[in-house]
């Protein structure tokens, strides 16, 4: 029977059973999108990322190869792009497939993704994914999808990253990250309230105020992508990114994605087109899988 090493990273943690799991497959060889997706679905993560070399041979091509293809599977379809199943996957080629380098770059569907490492952190050089403001259509039609994420709480701003499909909804000031904490949205009203041709997910922020260790704080709901909540979301921070480093006036944030489980986000902007995400990971499981 086929099989597949295959590996389960916290990504966004620097230790076991916190931050964001991924799984991380290793492969040689071109494999078919179907089981991919078969993979993904049995393995019920939010992502599971595939990652192939593209640049070298010999008996361990992990060992000197610096460009990859990387594919992201959620359990019911491929995304254009995960920041934390992309720095899962760095930290898999770095720490258990004998890389020897510091850098790689990832051949993605959101064009070329290069990641180092530096010291603990694994640094992420991802798009600026900025969010834009709604047209009175748009916001007329995306009202009933805030609602049901919302559970109403008072709403200061909704804005649309395009690229992404993700909706960034700022509550008002007078709410906490405890508040945030607290919010329970109506998942199933919220796959009722909109179809996913404009938005496959949404962000809910609230800024840091008085807070001594976190510029802003935010959650991630993305039923339309089969995953009710994102613990910590590295494609998130290329909104949320641009977004506070305007409202703050800085080019260095650290953001804590609430939530169970929950992680820090490094964050800093590069210009107007990249940002850089950084945090670390752990490897938590490591084995096959049958096919």
């Amino acid at each position: 029977m086929p099989r597949l090493p295959i590996f389960t990273v916290d990504a966004f943690s620097s230790q076991p059973f916190s931050g964001n799991p991924a799984a991380v497959v290793p492969l040689t060889q071109e494999l078919d999108t179907s089981i991919m997706q078969k993979v993904a679905t049995e393995m019920n993560l939010s992502e599971t990322a595939y990652v192939r070399p593209l640049d070298a041979g010999g008996d361990n091509p992990w060992a000197s190869c610096s460009r990859y293809s990387l594919r992201w599977f959620t359990p019911i379809k491929e995304i254009p792009l995960c920041g934390h199943a992309t720095l899962a996957t760095a930290h898999v080629i770095f720490n258990n497939l004998g890389h020897s380098g510091g850098q790689v770059e990832f051949e993605t569907l959101s064009g070329t993704l290069t990641v180092r490492k530096d010291g603990d952190q694994i640094v992420m050089d991802f798009p600026n994914n900025e969010a834009t403001s709604l047209t009175d259509e748009e916001a007329q039609r995306l009202k009933p999808l805030v609602i049901a994420t919302c559970s109403g709480m008072t709403v200061q701003e909704v804005l649309l990253c395009r690229t992404l499909k993700y909706l960034l909804v700022r509550l008002d000031d007078c709410y906490s990250s405890k508040d945030l904490e607290e919010l329970l949205p109506d998942f199933s009203g919220m796959k009722r309230a909109h179809d996913g041709s404009q938005v496959m997910a949404v962000i809910v922020t609230v800024p840091g105020k008085k807070d001594l260790l976190y510029h802003a704080f935010s959650r991630f709901f993305a039923p339309l992508y089969g995953v009710d909540e994102d613990p910590v979301t590295g494609s998130a921070h290329t909104v949320l990114g641009p977004y506070w480093a305007k409202h703050l006036n800085t080019n260095s944030l650290t953001m804590r994605q609430c939530g169970q489980r929950g992680g820090d986000v490094r964050v800093r902007m590069r210009g107007a087109d990249r940002v850089d995400l950084a945090g670390p990971a752990t490897t938590v499981l490591q084995g096959h899988i049958n096919f």
